[in-house]
């Protein structure tokens, strides 16, 4: 099988079922966002520490991230005939909800702003948080179409939160201070 098609070449893609868009469609620039944060998960568990145990929970976050990129391409996802519901995750908002509460019982109190700085993973985490946050921007405008994606803002919402706490955590089991 080959990996180019040459159906690109003239500025547009077909989402599933075969509709011609332009690859600046919010739905390709939704997907795309999510794509690029899950590159930047990849290079995330690269970095991470092994004292956070953070890598199985990150794993199944790529997982997900690949099936809502491949829920966005599909112009049905989210309505009657292809129900958002389908998507199954396997990081649920709870899971991430109770990891977080992990992660942020292995650093210090937070009483103030921090930079993204610190240990590679930390610095890492920090970038995947605000790609997450940019394709949770790119996403919004699509639920406001389809109100049945909503909740597809709640778990990217939750994820940023997640990142953060990883960053904290990494640069505490690290032993590196934070900036304020």
């Amino acid at each position: 099988m080959k990996i180019y098609t040459r159906t690109g070449d003239n500025g547009q893609t077909s989402l599933i079922g075969g509709q011609r868009v332009s690859k600046s469609h919010p739905r390709l620039e939704a997907y795309g966002t999510l794509d690029e944060l899950n590159s930047l998960l990849g290079i995330l568990r690269v970095h991470i520490s092994t004292k956070t145990g953070a890598n199985t929970i990150l794993t199944d976050i790529q997982r997900d991230l690949f099936r809502l990129g491949a829920g966005l391409a599909d112009p049905k996802f989210g309505t009657d005939d292809v129900s958002s519901a389908e998507i199954s995750l396997k990081c649920s908002m709870e899971t991430m909800e109770a990891d977080i509460d992990r992660l942020c019982a292995m650093s210090p109190e937070l009483n103030s702003f921090v930079l993204p700085s610190g240990s590679p993973g930390a610095v890492y985490a920090h970038y995947a948080r605000s790609v997450c946050r940019r394709a949770e921007r790119k996403i919004v405008p699509i639920c406001t179409d389809v109100s049945a994606l909503d909740w597809v803002v709640r778990y990217l919402n939750r994820l940023s939160d997640w990142l953060f706490a990883l960053a904290r955590a990494e640069n505490a089991v690290d032993g590196v201070g934070e900036e304020i």
